[in-house]
């Protein structure tokens, strides 16, 4: 499972993270997958490429609480949230034209009804 989090590459007394995709099973500051933002908590500096981490929540990687405060601030989240309701907006549209294409065929409710046809 691939998780969104945050890798601490500062030193002593100066923290700073990279928001990185990594696999859920390595340590925290081992490998990763692929860089998408840093964040600064001194300077309350974020940078985060708001295209790659859409791409990596759309493919289900989990964030951390930590990245989802993070995403939330930059409005990453409510991106996420907006593509998801367009795309369940668009899906029930298809279901009902492929439904009025095929009309089913009703089965008689009891055994004596079959029998009287």
């Amino acid at each position: 499972m691939v998780k969104l989090r945050l890798k601490r590459i500062g030193k002593k007394q100066v923290p700073f993270y990279r928001i990185v995709a990594a696999d859920s099973r390595v340590n925290r500051n081992g490998e990763y997958i692929e860089l998408i933002g840093t964040f600064d908590p001194l300077k309350n500096d974020i940078k985060v490429n708001k295209e790659l981490a859409l791409k990596w929540l759309n493919n289900g990687a989990q964030p951390t609480d930590t990245v989802r405060s993070i995403f939330s601030k930059e409005g990453i989240m409510t991106d996420l949230h907006n593509q998801k309701l367009e795309a369940a907006k668009a899906k029930p549209a298809k279901a009902k034209k492929e439904k009025a294409a095929k009309p089913a065929a009703k089965k008689p409710a009891t055994k004596k009804a079959a029998a009287a046809k």
